[in-house]
């Protein structure tokens, strides 16, 4: 009470039945996800340890999946274990798919509609990524700023100061891990240069003009801070986690906006 009355406390709103359980269905889709990421990785690895090597671009396109129908053993028992990878990841696959179908029956519903529609107008966020991200946050005025946001994804670095001795550290991780695999996943699309595509071009029709002015200076500030890292990092994920982390402040400031 005492901290009530001094003004020491913040009131947030609490989710309903409806939000936490789409909130678990948007969970189901990212642990769906990480099956399907392990079962191309065990088929890929078994390919590989046959001197099957694809050279000729990326993985898990149409001329992948051509060469990976062709792929033969004349071993019994590899055509079989061949066949059951294949498979696995065909389930995994058709489980993803409808999971994410069951998501797109929430997009259009209260309280997730306007909130998607304002994400979802920021590049690397997709309706799907949109409404996991508010299913997890809720409430964004529950921060106070940026930081705040950056510290319940655990994307701020750890510290160890003694004194006047200030020491920087990893990640601390200790946030919400599923707006932090979603966030680092919609940084990815910061590596190339600003720019408006036709998919971003269609969630942003409905939005109003200033949402679009927020997320254009947003696409430009991470784009930048995107290359300016990757010049002097050696690792790609340090870039991505440091772009996740100004991300969710661009997000934040426009939920509150």
């Amino acid at each position: 009470m005492r901290q009530f009355r001094a003004g020491e406390l913040i009131a947030i709103r609490v989710p309903t039945r409806e939000e936490e359980a789409v909130r678990d269905l948007c969970r189901a889709r990212g642990d769906a996800v990480e099956d399907l990421t392990r079962a191309k990785s065990r088929l890929a690895h078994f390919l590989c340890r046959h001197g099957r090597i694809w050279r000729d671009g990326c993985t898990w396109t149409l001329k992948y999946r051509s060469w990976l129908a062709a792929q033969s053993f004349d071993e019994r028992a590899a055509q079989a274990t061949l066949d059951r990878y294949k498979a696995t990841v065909a389930c995994r696959e058709a489980e993803l798919d409808g999971i994410e179908q069951d998501m797109r029956a929430f997009l259009d519903l209260d309280p997730f509609s306007t909130s998607v529609k304002r994400l979802s107008a920021y590049r690397g966020v997709d309706h799907l990524g949109a409404l996991a991200l508010q299913a997890e946050v809720c409430d964004w005025r529950r921060f106070s700023g940026r930081k705040q946001a950056g510290a319940f994804c655990g994307l701020l670095p750890s510290e160890y100061s003694s004194g006047s001795s200030v020491q920087r550290g990893g990640l601390t991780r200790a946030g919400n891990a599923h707006l932090r695999r979603q966030l680092v996943e919609s940084a990815w699309a910061y590596r190339s240069g600003p720019s408006l595509g036709p998919s971003l071009k269609r969630r942003q029709e409905d939005v109003p003009a200033d949402t679009r002015a927020r997320a254009w200076v947003a696409q430009v500030d991470l784009c930048r801070r995107f290359r300016s890292l990757d010049k002097r990092k050696s690792v790609r994920g340090v870039v991505v986690a440091a772009v996740a982390r100004r991300l969710v402040g661009h997000l934040h400031t426009e939920m509150v906006a």
